[in-house]
This record gives structure tokens, sequence and C-alpha cells, in this order.
């Protein structure tokens, strides 16, 4: 008779061979796709810690003022520079060095794989499962295997945000991409448009808006990742956070979780409203 007082499939001993199975035999190839990711990172980091904070700022300010209007730029304005103020500003810098190589990554990968889904129902029904397989995963889950296949660190940090914060950029550039009336397809194809034609000069500037919302929900994913990675040996502002938890710091776990929020506002409203400008 069946009991379930004891394991009856050692998932969780497959699963380990498996993984000690890959470090052991390719690892080699788990080198090959961090040394990009890294590159980049480094790149990153180092740029934007070698600008002067008030270059940064006034960046930040001129792409508000240029996507949105006054009101966001005062918010950016007082934003950076009250996260500066706290002394946070380095933590800052790369946390948002990570962000951005997590988020180019994301695009590189996601929008032609949201393009090929978008165009293609029985890619779309394979890659779905995947997608709901990463979304509902816990965050923690990642990092076990992350840490064995890549070591800690910022690197480990940004390929487990890069996995985290994918599925949203692909399903918002497939649901894009099929929100495209047929008949505007049908009128290009008429008028002797190849299909790489169509979906250039037709599908992919119609669903640029789509396309930069799925861009906001990856950017805020990948902040949210910034505290769990941190678990992992990342740097940035999720360090204080993790200092603070681990010994019971209520400020200091404050104000990292504060500048947290405040980058996440600001990238998100520039963000929103490039997506705006697009739809205008």
């Amino acid at each position: 008779m069946l009991s379930f007082e004891e394991q009856v499939i050692p998932l969780d001993g497959w699963i380990t061979q498996f993984i000690d199975w890959l470090v052991d035999g390719y690892r080699w190839f788990f080198q090959i796709i961090k040394w990009p990711v890294e590159l980049t990172l480094s790149s990153l980091d180092n740029g934007l810690l070698a600008i002067p904070p008030l270059l940064i700022i006034l960046a930040f300010c001129l792409i508000a003022w240029r996507v949105s209007g006054l009101r966001l730029t005062i918010f950016s304005f007082a934003a950076l520079t009250f996260i500066g103020l706290l002394g946070l500003w380095e933590d800052t810098m790369i946390t948002l060095a990570m962000v951005f190589c997590s988020v180019i990554f994301c695009t590189i990968v996601g929008v032609p794989l949201g393009i090929c889904a978008g165009r293609s129902d029985r890619f779309d029904a394979l890659l779905r499962p995947c997608l709901d397989a990463m979304q509902t995963t816990p965050a923690f889950v990642y990092l076990v295997p992350i840490v064995m296949l890549f070591s800690v660190g910022n690197v480990a940090g940004v390929l487990a945000t890069i996995v985290f914060a994918l599925p949203p950029i692909i399903r918002l550039t497939s649901l894009g991409l099929r929100q495209v009336h047929p008949e505007l397809v049908e009128a290009a194809l008429a008028f002797g448009a190849t299909n790489w034609q169509v979906l250039r000069k037709v599908q992919v500037p119609l669903a640029l808006p789509t396309i930069m919302a799925g861009l906001n929900q990856t950017i805020m994913m990948a902040l949210s990742m910034v505290v769990i990675a941190a678990l992992i040996g990342a740097g940035g502002l999720g360090a204080p956070v993790v200092l603070g938890l681990n010994s019971l710091d209520i400020g200091l776990a404050t104000i990292g979780g504060l500048a947290i929020v405040l980058m996440a506002i600001v990238l998100d409203r520039i963000t929103q409203s490039m997506g705006t400008q697009k739809k205008n």
C-alpha cells in the first residue's frame, strides 16, 4: 500500500547529482556564459563610479525632463541627492550597474524570443510553460544552482537577476506583436513588403509601447532582486539591508531599503514616460 510517510521519489538527490555532473563536466561552458556578463558589469561598474555624482544626477534630470517634465526632474534630483547624502552613492552605482547589465541581457535575449513567440503559436505554446516556471519559482530557489555553477559575487547576482527578470519582456513583446491589427499586416503584405519589412516597419513600431511596458517591468523585477542577490555576495544597496538584518540594525536596513525604493520610483517613472511618448 502506498505510504506518504517516507520519501518515495528521491528527486532532491537526482537534482543534486545532476548539478554536480554539470559542475564537474561543463564548468568551462558556464564560464563562457559568465564572461560577457562579467565584462559588461565591470565596464558599467567602473564607468558609473568614475563619473562625478553631479554629472550622473544631471543626466538623470535631463532624461526625466525630456520624457516627462519638470515634476519628475525635480523629484529625480531630490531623490538622487538624498541618496548621496545618506552615504549610499557608491552602493547605488553598483546597484545601477547590476540592474543595467541585467536589463541589457534580458533585452538581448527577451525581445527576439518575444518576437518569435508573437509570430508563432507553436513556439509560444512551447515557451509558455518555461516562463510560467520562471515566474512562479521563488527567487531564493535560483540562488543555490547559480552559486554552484557561477560561484558568488556580483556576476552571480546579475545572472540570477537575469533569470528572474526575463519573463515580462518576453511576454509583453509577444503580446504587443499579437495586438497589431491583422489588417495592417495584410495591407503591408499586399503592397509587396517582405515578412522582415512587415516586422521591422509595421509590427515592432506599433508594438513598441507594449515592449516598453515589458522593459519597465523587467527593470522593476531586477531591482527587486537586489536584496536577494546580496545574500550570495552581490554588493550594492542590498548589502546594507542584509547587514542590517543580520545585526538587527533597523536604521541601516531602513536607509538601504529607502534608497532602493527611491531608485525604483525614478527608473519606473522615466521608463513609463518613455512608453507613453511612444503611444503618442
